[in-house]
């Protein structure tokens, strides 16, 4: 069994900068790509960035260029840098870990102001 803790997500303006992180316990987290996820108010949720075990990183069309994964295996942890934030980035983050069983984190809240 394997939890999935976030932290980092707050209330920021637009233009500032956040850093999400989610620490995994147990011992398979090196083994796992990760990625982070989100999910507005009345919408969907949908893949933010992800990460191979390697650290090969795939990115949203929507963040790409503002918001950057990294993972330190040694940790057991994965970031998410996010700058140049925007509005439309408020929404509660998740951290993900693929794989049979995949695994959530419960969420923690972004709030980007105008």
């Amino acid at each position: 069994q394997v939890q999935l803790v976030e932290s980092g997500g707050g209330l920021v303006q637009a233009g500032g900068s956040l850093r999400l992180s989610c620490a995994a316990s147990g011992s398979i987290f090196r083994f796992r790509s990760v990625g982070w996820y989100r999910q507005a108010p009345g919408k969907q949720r949908e893949m933010v960035a992800t990460s191979t075990s390697s650290g090969s990183a795939n990115y949203a069309d929507s963040v790409k260029g503002r918001f950057t994964i990294s993972r330190d295996n040694a940790k057991n942890t994965v970031y998410l840098q996010m700058n140049s934030l925007k509005p439309e980035d408020t929404a509660v983050y998740y951290c993900y870990m693929f794989g049979r069983p995949d695994y959530w984190g419960q969420g923690t809240q972004v709030t980007v102001s105008s």
